[in-house]
């Protein structure tokens, strides 16, 4: 949903959120990889997943200069959010609007590769002009080729967003979103032997926090959100076949994040998983991964959260007009609510794709997720719905309608709330 922030209300988002999606697999270390190809044969659309699958009739054609491919787009669209402010008891909703814009950028070299995109897009409401929000985003990934097995893969991110209010990271009862900025930037070296591939790399991102404003008119600094954090990576795939291979991941990381002057919010931690990724036919696909995590917090009324971790990402397709997807996992974070603290965020979502035409798409998920905080008497349950239809209506122009509706229910009265949102959107690619 183009109207919706992108900073959701809770620790794993919903919907599909818009990033930049290299060609390669790179550094999501715990995201499920494609099974190699052995036999070198191509993926015909129709076998890919309903919601990556791309109809050549319905695909934007791109504006050709030299080795590069340009893809512009514009979206505009409208809306209406519930309870503009997550409020547990004065809800107010209003009606809103969305413009947008974008840039894509690919290399078309024989070696090596580049790609490129640029986006922004602004939030106004009719009747809360405090909401409107613009954000800017720059992302760049790319291979290059020291051999026919041997990569070096990079990534870099910069962007200027907001936080949602009522997610995690926005202070209870503010009533503007929080504008940060944040640089992030990957580097890997990925070697493939035989069917052994193995990725190491190193990761850095940082955050600079704005302020926000309470109801009473007073501003709330989020200063104890910047920081750095760090991170270095490495993943071992074996492959048995085209339809089952095994794998090891491991991340450490050191978060830098300031916190309080009463209390710190640096941590450093790691997390391990061993699993399978697997194909039946093509009506199941999956990666299962199961490990340990430590994340050990400096201040010693968070402390250490660890114990069993676990992934799972499940796609069958009963036809190849439906997919059923679902996907479980564990993972620690950081909140500067109710007073600095840590987070495990355990989350199940599931859903349905179906394609009723080659350009008639409907994207469907609910999300349960559960957030325990470290170091204090609060728990939240989280339950979000989310629909979407893409219409395609040629290889320019498509429109699409979202409902997301999402409740969190904690033991803080005043951190529980629900909201309905809809929106369309009407999208020009070239």
């Amino acid at each position: 949903m183009a109207l919706v922030s992108r900073a959701n209300a809770q620790v794993i988002p919903t919907g599909e959120e818009m990033f930049l999606i290299p060609p390669w697999n790179a550094h999501a270390i715990f995201e499920p990889t494609a099974l190699p190809q052995l036999s070198g044969e191509s993926v015909a659309p129709e076998d890919m997943p309903v919601r990556d699958r791309a109809w050549p009739e319905y695909q934007a054609r791109g504006i050709r200069a030299g080795a590069w491919m340009f893809n512009p787009t514009l979206t505009a669209g409208a809306g209406y959010d519930s309870n503009v402010f997550s409020s547990p008891n004065d809800q107010q909703g209003d009606l809103l609007e969305h413009l947008g814009a974008g840039l894509s950028a690919n290399s078309l070299w024989e070696r090596h590769g580049i790609s490129m995109g640029l986006s922004t897009g602004s939030i106004f409401y009719q009747n809360h002009p405090t909401l409107n929000e613009t954000d800017a985003t720059f992302g760049a990934g790319g291979h290059f080729d020291i051999d026919h097995s041997t990569q070096i893969l990079g990534t870099f991110n910069a962007g200027y967003l907001h936080t949602e209010v009522g997610s995690l990271t926005s202070p209870l009862g503010a009533i503007k979103p929080t504008p940060y900025s944040s640089i992030s930037g990957d580097l890997a070296l990925k070697k493939q032997f035989g069917r052994v591939t193995t990725t190491v790399g190193a990761a850095v991102s940082s955050y600079d926090f704005g302020s926000t404003v309470a109801q009473n008119g007073t501003i709330i600094n989020q200063d104890a959100l910047d920081g750095q954090i760090y991170i270095a990576h490495a993943r071992i795939d074996y492959a048995f076949s085209e339809k089952l291979a095994v794998f090891t991941a491991t991340e450490s990381n050191w978060r830098e994040l300031r916190g309080t002057p009463e209390q710190s919010l640096e941590s450093n931690g790691y997390r391990a998983l061993a699993g399978f990724n697997l194909e039946l036919t093509h009506l199941i696909k999956g990666e299962f991964a199961a490990g340990y995590m430590r994340q050990h917090f400096f201040a010693s009324s968070i402390g250490n959260i660890e114990g069993p971790a676990y992934r799972a990402v499940v796609n069958w397709s009963p036809s190849r007009l439906v997919d059923v997807h679902f996907k479980a996992e564990q993972i620690v974070t950081e909140s500067f609510d109710l007073g600095s603290t840590g987070i495990r965020a355990d989350a199940v979502q599931t859903g349905i794709d179906y394609e009723f035409r080659p350009n008639v798409v409907l994207l469907t998920a609910a999300t349960y997720e559960k957030d325990h905080f470290q170091g204090q008497p609060r728990e939240d349950n989280v339950y979000a719905v989310d629909a979407r239809i893409k219409y395609a209506l040629n290889n320019l122009m498509s429109i699409s309608l979202g409902y997301r509706y999402t409740l969190r229910d904690s033991n803080v009265t005043a951190a529980s709330f629900d909201k309905h949102q809809v929106a369309v959107n009407a999208s020009a690619h070239f």
